[in-house]
Formats: C-alpha cells, structure tokens, sequence
C-alpha cells in the first residue's frame, strides 16, 4: 500500500470517515421482470469483481507497524455480506432517500473484510430503485471509483459476455519478507528526508497545513525569487495565492452524523454559460457553488468579508509512468469570491484563480510529496499523519470546504438490465476540510451534484440544491 492509501486509514476516526460512495438511481423496467434484486447483483458482482480489484482487496497489516499494510486478493469473496437490501417507506421521496444515505454513510467499513458495501434501496418514488455503494479511500480515488462502476455497468439493457478471471492473484508477502522490507525502508530514510527538504522548501505554500503557519509562503517565495525550485526543471514555479481561512458555521471539528442531498444541473445549460464567457466547465461550476455557499450564508448572517478556502481534489492518474493501483490524487487549495456580490464576477475570478492553480500544477505536479511520504518509515508516518491532522483541525484552520467535479461518460448506461438514470457522488468530509463537501458527476447530459454535510452544522442542505439551481439561471445567457 501507498503511503497516501495508508494516510487514509492513519487519520480515521469515528467522526473523520475515510470512504467514498455513490448514489446510482435506476429504472428497473426495462430489466428483467422489471425488477432489480440482491441475487442479480451478487451474480453480476461475481462474474465481474475482477475487473473492479478493489473489489476483492483487503488488508494485511505487517506487525508492529514496520511497513504501510499490504493488499491481499480474495478470488471467494462473501458477497451476501457486502451486498444489502433494504426499502424506504412510501412515498420514497428523495429527501428520505438522502436521509437514509446519510445515516449508510456515517458508518465506518470493517477492515477485516473487503473495504467495501453495496446496498440496493427499493421503495423510491416512481417505482424506482438505488444502489448506494460505498468503497475506503485508501483503496480507491475518485477517478479509479469511476472506473469501477464503469466494470459493473454496460452499454445496452443485455449485459456484455466478460471474460472469466485467469489472472493470479494479488498476494501479501510472508511475514519474514514483511519485516525485511520495513528494516529497509528505515535504513533508506535519511536519503528521503534531505530529498523532501530540497523540493519541499521552495513550495511550502503547496502544503494544505504548513501553507497556513505565519511566514511559510513568504520564505517559499524568498527561495524561488533566488532560483532554487528543487529537483523540479523548467520555468518558475508562479505564486499561489495567499489564503486566510474565516470562520463559518461548518468550520470546526465535526461530528461522526451526516446530512446529504442532491440534485441535477442540464449540462447543455452549463456549457452555454461556459461559452458566453468564455470559460471551462469547471469554472462555471465552481462559480455555481461559491453562490450557493454565499447565498446559504447571508441567509444565516454568516458571510464572512473575506473570501472562502476551497480544497480541490485533482487526478495526477496517467502522469505516472506505470500503472499502480494506489490512489493518485493530490489537493490544491485556492478562494473562491464569496465575498463578491456580481454573479459574473464571482465567475470571472474563479476562472482566473483556476488558472492559477493550474499553471502552477502543470508547471511542477507535485508528486514530489507524494513521493517523499512514501519514503518515511511507516510507524514514523502513522504518528506524524494523525498528530499533523489533529493540529490542523484544533489550532491551523486550512479550508473551509471541498468542491470536486469529475468527468463521466455522456452516454445512458445500465445495471443488471435497468437503466442509469443518475449517479450521485456521495464524497468525504473531515475536521481538517470542513464540514461540507460539494462534489459533481457529469453523466448523460447533466452534473448530478452530492453535497455531504455535518448534520449539525447544516440542517437545511437541501436548501444548496435549490441555490444551485437559481445560480445556474441567473448567468444563462
């Protein structure tokens, strides 16, 4: 296991849960019979759980914490247990169906199985059905989550022919290799600690917690002014810039019970806001949300006069030159203009902040902490992992919220014969990022939007869907 994997698992606690989920809804017609059932997914889910590997993954500790755990395959999975049924009472509207996510997401996955649950929700309103499938991060990032619900889906109602599974199996080492491996990575960690230091000085303004710390960005700039940038060749790294964190009603350590609601934006309506400004989709939707986050807090009298702090998500997937397994994603954090009154320019200077963001990563990935993370002795970084967030979510606030938006397939697609009709993410919210979490899912010509939330710092999260919305219309051309 990766190091970021294992940070996954180092900072979980009963309130900072660590998974990532969707929310697929379906339209068992034209399925057969006209009805989705536990047995046809467990039957789907055999014959394709080795295109979705973490599927079958679980973990295996090495003793004494010398060593990140392991992966270990399972080609007998117990699909009874991981796969569960159960029914909303009429009428199965969706805010009861938010509400009976939020209580599915709020609870932590056994680690002495595969880290993962599929629940499937009758009883919604229209004669539809869900699938709420919940997956650790450590074993999967947004994009590989994609991915796996891409394995289990297909094109037409008639499922593909899969191939069967004739692949060896993923195995852990023995014990005795275990051990080895950790006394090495020990004896390896001075060489890593003076790498870190040489490409982490000049960057330390990346850092989510040690950017916010009085003078850090100050130095960082002081040492690219001299021309030092690490290892990192080519042109100057540009400014980021710099952040001061207010105070909300979801700042703060949370607690272990979520909210979560959802809702669909016409991605045909996006792209004409995209178009008349000439911005990305990505702009336009992180405008859309910095006014639905406004507007949630001028209602409460809780606007604060400086900008927010946003922690973005993003896939450094297919800048590696092989093909691990372990997540790839790292966080940037930036503002969005809260603060400003005019629609169009919050979405102007979105868009200039995005591009700031994205000339800074482009210029120099900053994979050079993941690396340097993956160096340090796992007992070492366990410690470190868990002490870092602590202070982070006590004393060093870092961001207020996170927003993500992650491309799909603008296609329908299908589940043991009924159709996709959306897929909702379902992410993760923290005490170090705040107590809401906006996160998009272009599918089939919309952006079906997730919000989870801190049930209680916002007890009106649906009012989000609707400020979404209203947000949308007034930039439409």
């Amino acid at each position: 296991m990766s190091a970021l994997d294992a940070q996954f698992l180092n900072f979980e606690t009963a309130a900072n849960l660590a998974h990532i989920a969707g929310l697929t809804v379906l339209d068992p017609t034209s399925a057969p019979g006209g009805v989705v059932t536990k047995a046809g997914i467990i039957d789907l889910l055999r014959k394709r759980a080795h295109l979705a590997p973490p599927l079958r993954r679980r973990l295996v500790e090495v003793p004494f914490g010398l060593d990140h755990p392991y992966w270990a395959e399972d080609r007998e999975v117990d699909f009874d247990y991981h796969v569960r049924e159960l029914a909303l009472p009429p009428p199965g509207n969706d805010h009861q169906l938010g509400e009976q996510v939020a209580r599915l997401h709020g609870r932590r996955l056994d680690r002495r199985k595969p880290l993962w649950e599929l629940y499937l929700i009758h009883g919604l309103a229209g004669g539809r059905v869900a699938i709420y499938t919940k997956v650790h991060h450590a074993a999967i990032d947004g994009i590989e989550g994609a991915e796996v619900l891409a394995a289990l889906m297909d094109l037409t109602p008639e499922p593909r022919e899969v191939e069967p599974d004739d692949e060896p199996l993923e195995t852990a080492p023995d014990l005795p290799e275990m051990v080895t491996r950790g006394f090495s990575r020990l004896l390896d960690n001075p060489s890593a600690v003076l790498r870190f230091v040489s490409n982490a000085v000049p960057r330390l303004d990346e850092l989510p917690v040690v950017a916010q710390i009085p003078g850090a960005g100050l130095v960082a700039r002081l040492i690219r002014g001299l021309g030092w940038t690490g290892d990192t060749p080519g042109p100057e790294l540009p400014d980021l810039p710099r952040l001061t964190v207010p105070r909300t009603p979801f700042s703060g350590p949370i607690t272990p019970h979520r909210r979560f609601a959802f809702g669909r934006l016409p991605l045909a309506d996006v792209k004409k806001v995209k178009n008349a400004h000439g911005v990305t989709v990505n702009d336009v939707v992180m405008a859309l949300c910095a006014t639905a986050v406004r507007r949630w807090l001028v209602q409460r009298d809780e606007l604060p006069a400086e900008p927010l702090v946003v922690g973005i998500p993003f896939s450094t997937r297919g800048e590696a030159d092989d093909d691990s397994i372990a997540n790839q994603v790292l966080l940037a954090t930036t503002t969005i203009p809260t603060d400003v009154a005019d629609p169009v320019a919050r979405l102007s200077i979105v868009s200039t902040a995005m591009a700031a963001v994205k000339e800074r990563f482009s210029v120099a990935p900053a994979t050079w902490l993941l690396e340097f993370s993956q160096a340090m002795p796992a007992a070492l970084s366990g410690l470190a992992d868990r002490a870092a967030f602590r202070l982070a979510a006590r004393t060093v606030p870092v961001m207020n919220l996170m927003i993500s938006n992650v491309p799909g397939p603008q296609l329908p697609l299908y589940i043991c014969g009924a159709r996709v009709l959306a897929q909702f993410p379902v992410s993760v919210i923290t005490d170090v990022s705040g107590g809401i979490n906006i996160t998009v899912f272009s599918y089939d010509g919309f952006l079906d939007v997730g919000i989870v939330a801190d049930r209680e710092m916002v007890p009106d999260i649906w009012d989000f869907i609707d400020y979404l919305q209203d947000a949308l219309t007034e930039l439409m051309p």
